[in-house]
């Protein structure tokens, strides 16, 4: 570790022992008898937490700790004491204290507490810039995000932007592919941008909604229309959702893109259109090329630059950049005056596991903002599921006694882990974890006859298979 915590108490050997113990959990301490030093020590160094004592003669813990955080409101203050009592630990509340510990201290809850502090200093911390970091991030420009996945997919986009290439997005439901298309056509400096979702449209419609239709080319066509692929001319035709469309209606589709000319619905003659085409899918084309629900000539035409979006549960602290986004823009529009998250939120938000992806952020954080009486936004805002979720693997940053699991349970679910992201490979995942093939079976059995009910199997139902 290198979180740096200091530790005021007018005892001095109770000082050095407080000091001592926190050094053998493996943090930098630094210690003073002294309140008024303590001040000192805060305002000119930067410190993850304080641990001080309660009872002092220069200046007492509560006042101490009101002084901190006066001083520097992003530091904990975790207050100890001999003497137990409530009314000392609502004072320390009172004040502000982050926690109240008693003497004589069981070192494994003082290591429990500090964990805690230090991890919710963190989140302060990244919240704050986080939000700073909004303003740097012109939207409609770039995705949002620092992980190196959007990284990746916001370099693609500023290097194909200008290009006239066809490109294929591909990313689960709610990830952002329409965002990303958006953001190639704003940097491509193109006309209109012209958006459908081809799932959305009855199939007996799409070819006119497409490709237009003349006057009575059939029931309740009282009048011409041109269709999306003109309308999109000189600027950008994005087709969502492509992996949704009927064969017949992709052979249209093709010859439509092999010869930049389009037939309306009833017509005999053949219009040009000059549009970038931009499609967008969260099926596997390539397994439904294979499966000949989706026709492999028009899966070239079309997937000449790929981008994949990556899930939400793969983005790392995006999600709190994301969550932090959504607040300002949904507060904005409803004027209301939550204005941040608070760290037990974004403790929260950073280990659920998002199955819903960005769409489902968004939603979840303008629920949150409705529900909100403060400035802040509290876990009780969040829904149920989101509050109780538990990862499926195990999680190293757990602050409860009741949450630390058995080392065979531990490992039970870290090879279940390697196997779900190995989509059941039990030969990769047995060279990933640096065990031979014969180990990861016996281990795996090992749990089946423990668990009858429970087979040897990735999380989420992904089954293991012998490759």
């Amino acid at each position: 570790m290198t979180e740096r915590l200091l530790c005021v108490d007018d005892d001095q050997d109770a000082c050095e022992l407080l000091a001592a113990t926190l050094r053998q959990l493996g943090y930098q301490t630094e210690a003073t008898t002294s309140p008024a030093e303590a001040l000192e020590l805060v305002v000119a160094k930067d410190f993850h937490a304080v641990i001080s004592d309660l009872s002092m003669a220069e200046m007492d813990g509560l006042a101490l700790c009101e002084q901190i955080l006066a001083k520097r409101p992003g530091i904990p203050v975790i207050v100890v004491t001999g003497q137990g009592s409530m009314e000392a630990a609502i004072g320390a509340m009172r004040v502000g204290a982050y926690d109240f510990i008693t003497k004589p201290f069981d070192p494994k809850l003082l290591g429990l507490t500090v964990a805690r502090a230090v991890r919710t200093q963190h989140l302060q911390t990244e919240v704050v810039r986080l939000r700073e970091a909004l303003t740097e991030v012109p939207e409609g420009i770039r995705v949002i995000g620092d992980s190196p996945a959007i990284r990746r997919v916001n370099e693609l986009i500023a290097r194909v932007a200008t290009s006239d290439a066809s490109v294929l997005i591909c990313g689960e439901t709610g990830t952002g592919k329409e965002l990303v298309a958006r953001s190639l056509h704003k940097q491509s400096n193109r006309g209109p941008f012209v958006a459908v979702n081809c799932a959305a449209v009855p199939p007996n419609l799409l070819e006119s909604e497409l490709f237009g239709h003349t006057r009575g080319a059939f029931t309740d066509a009282k009048l011409s229309r041109k269709g999306l692929f003109l309308e999109a001319t000189g600027g950008t035709l994005f087709l969502d959702e492509v992996g949704e469309m009927p064969l017949e209606m992709q052979a249209k589709l093709l010859r439509a893109l092999q010869e930049r000319v389009v037939r309306p619905v009833g017509s005999d003659s053949e219009h040009p259109f000059d549009a970038r085409i931009i499609t967008a899918t969260h099926r596997d084309l390539e397994d439904d090329v294979a499966k000949r629900r989706f026709r492999q000539d028009l899966f070239y035409r079309i997937n000449v630059v790929s981008i994949v979006v990556p899930p939400l549960r793969e983005r790392g602290s995006d999600v709190l950049k994301l969550a932090s986004h959504f607040l300002q823009k949904s507060a904005d529009r409803t004027g209301q005056t939550v204005r941040r998250l608070s760290p037990a939120v974004a403790e929260r938000i950073l280990v659920y596991d998002w199955p819903g992806n960005v769409r489902e952020l968004e939603n979840c954080i303008e629920r949150a903002i409705a529900l909100s009486r403060f400035e802040e936004l509290t876990i009780e805002d969040l829904p149920e599921r989101i509050r109780t979720y538990r990862p499926d693997h195990f999680v190293m940053t757990a602050d409860d006694v009741e949450e630390i699991i058995s080392l065979d349970e531990l490992e039970r679910r870290y090879i279940a882990r390697a196997l779900k992201l190995l989509n059941g490979n039990k030969a990769r995942a047995a060279q990933l974890l640096g065990v031979d093939r014969r180990t990861l079976y016996r281990r795996l059995g090992k749990y089946a006859s423990s668990d009858s009910s429970r087979p040897p199997q990735a999380s989420n139902g992904v089954v293991a298979r012998h490759d």
